[in-house]
């Protein structure tokens, strides 16, 4: 039940940046507007690139992380390094999530 009007002047190129991250998050500009004046944070959606690519970084997560386990007996440092790759794989799935 929205019935108020705000308006506020900005210049050309800034409408259209608040139009074009609107877009990219998915949200009307002023759902955006509102959200970022109450200091709410606002997660753009993942394109299909960067969707792909997030899959991908998860196979390999995946991989490396059985490549471990496959050489834990054999050759105990090199499970160690490639462990160490899975993890630091995994820090950078978890940044992307944000």
């Amino acid at each position: 039940m929205k019935r108020t009007y705000i308006k506020f002047r900005c210049t050309i190129y800034e409408k259209k940046l608040l139009v074009k991250r609107a877009e990219r998050a998915g949200i009307s500009l002023s759902e955006y507007c509102r959200n970022t004046a109450f200091g709410r944070d606002v997660i753009e959606r993942l394109s299909a690139e960067q969707l792909e690519c997030y899959k991908t970084l998860v196979t390999y997560k995946n991989n490396f992380t059985r490549i471990g386990n496959m050489f834990r007996k054999r050759n105990p440092n090199l499970a160690d390094e490639v462990k160490q790759l899975a993890r630091e794989i995994g820090i950078h799935l978890k940044n992307f999530r944000k």
